[in-house]
């Protein structure tokens, strides 16, 4: 099978090395961070106080040493929200100059490679320099992004707005996002109570569009009832911050017919 390659020009990678690093970053994220070992990443966030959306990342091991896929134009931000938090802790954090690549249907030569945690759709990552594996072939953006949104995976805030969106709100639970076993975070306490209060309302869902599509457009049931908005789009495909309550509903894009897409596991 020939591999295929894509280089993830929207994310960076920070390196946090030291004693405390696991203990410091438990406390902060929405995963159980003692699950990371070599090979198996863990997808988290950080939170607001009220448990809404600041950053996501996927917590990679490498060595004694802990490496963060993130957003590579809020890479900055996050290093200085973590670095707030540091205090007295044990704890150094450095921007890595290696590349974030999805990796689709063969093995990594170099780099620290890993299965996304978020859906198995989705693959392998690999952290490194250079290509990590040759005689590859091109894996399209645009290839990319509509796998990602048939299976509900959000890219950060390009779908996810910040300070808006609760976590549990961007399917944080089926991709592997939120644990509610490893005690307390910042925004724990919300996202436990909207998890056994059964109160989510919203959530990202994949939607199949017949016509042209923009983030931002607004999604109306066909009796005018605003469903939601458009986030990324590609193809005849967007990922949409949708209201439940019309899930069985007749919904509409720019006056077009569009329908919630059935994400497969």
């Amino acid at each position: 099978m020939t591999a295929h390659l894509l280089k993830l020009e929207n994310r960076a990678v920070l390196r946090l090395h030291g004693n405390d690093i696991r203990d410091f970053l438990q406390g902060l994220v929405t995963n159980d961070v003692a699950e990371v070992a070599p090979g198996k990443a863990v997808y988290a966030a950080m939170l607001t106080p009220q448990g809404k959306f600041l950053y996501d990342m996927i917590i990679v091991a490498e060595g004694n040493d802990l490496l963060l896929d993130v957003e590579a134009e809020r890479s900055t931000a996050l290093m200085q929200r973590l670095t707030m938090y540091k205090m007295r802790a044990d704890v150094t954090i450095t921007v890595e100059g290696s590349c974030v690549w999805a990796l689709w249907g063969g093995d990594t030569e170099t780099g620290t490679c890993y299965a996304d945690p978020r859906h198995k759709a989705l693959e392998l990552r690999v952290i490194s320099n250079s290509p990590p594996v040759s005689n590859t072939k091109t894996l399209d953006q645009s290839t990319y992004d509509k796998r990602r949104i048939r299976h509900g995976v959000p890219d950060g805030s390009l779908d996810i707005m910040t300070e808006k969106y609760f976590w549990l709100e961007t399917n944080a639970e089926k991709l592997n996002g939120v644990s509610f076993t490893k005690g307390c975070y910042v925004g724990q306490e919300l996202t436990a109570r909207m998890k056994h209060r059964g109160t989510l309302k919203k959530s990202l869902t994949p939607i199949e569009l017949s016509g042209p599509a923009s983030m931002g457009d607004k999604i109306m049931t066909t009796e005018g009832k605003a469903a939601g908005d458009v986030r990324t789009v590609s193809g005849g495909l967007a990922l949409a911050y949708f209201r439940l309550e019309y899930s069985d509903a007749g919904i509409v894009v720019n006056d077009k017919p569009a329908s919630l897409k059935l994400t497969s596991e």
